[in-house]
């Protein structure tokens, strides 16, 4: 007999952390997305460094959760896998868009979205998608979406900054891939973004972060 794979759609309810308070003191909000394995209340402690009466944090979470290791003790979490891929991203994209509905902020902060691993691939599509009008947009050692193009980013201001920082220990690149990403970043957002190598691995700098505001 032939097995047959239907789709069903139906209401779920997921989390999302933020740290800080939203106040008249606000400057910058920030929507940052956290890297495979992670939960994003754990994610957050790369943002603890900020002045907190100036900067309030929002961290969404991957909905596809799972034991990390043989011990089933830590869980992590993953935004997308090769499986049934565009209907996930679609789902993941409506998932934003309901956070940044429960999180209504005033247009005239400063906007920051970052993605950190697999949480680029993430923040770049759903920038391009929603035309997410953001002051920056900052990817940490990731990946970007091979279907995006130039002209998906179009719409950023011109004062937008673009910045890409990666580790020259990564484990997950060598100098080909390097050399390919690079090329990539530049074609999409112009000679005027910034790529920027630091000494660490596969990992999330508060140093870095601390500096971009």
């Amino acid at each position: 007999m032939k097995s047959i794979e239907k789709e069903v759609s139906y209401s779920i309810t997921n989390s999302y952390s933020t740290l800080n308070s939203l106040s008249n003191t606000t400057k910058n909000v920030w929507l940052v997305c956290h890297g495979i394995g992670y939960l994003s209340r754990y994610f957050l402690r790369y943002f603890d460094g900020l002045n907190s009466e100036e900067n309030y944090i929002i961290a969404p979470q991957a909905q596809s959760k799972y034991y990390l290791g043989s011990a089933y003790k830590h869980v992590g979490a993953s935004w997308l896998t090769k499986e049934n891929t565009a209907r996930e991203i679609e789902n993941v994209l409506l998932y934003l868009d309901a956070v940044l509905q429960a999180e209504p902020f005033s247009k005239k902060l400063h906007l920051i979205v970052l993605g950190y691993s697999q949480g680029v691939s993430v923040a770049t599509r759903y920038v391009a998608s929603r035309k997410l009008n953001c002051d920056q947009l900052v990817l940490l050692s990731g990946g970007i979406p091979t279907e995006l193009t130039s002209l998906d980013f179009r719409f950023l201001k011109e004062k937008t900054k673009v910045s890409m920082f990666y580790g020259i220990r990564d484990e997950y690149l060598n100098e080909t891939v390097i050399m390919s990403e690079k090329k990539r970043f530049y074609e999409l957002f112009g000679d005027t973004a910034t790529i920027t190598a630091f000494d660490g691995g596969h990992e999330v700098k508060k140093e870095i972060v601390n500096k971009l505001v």
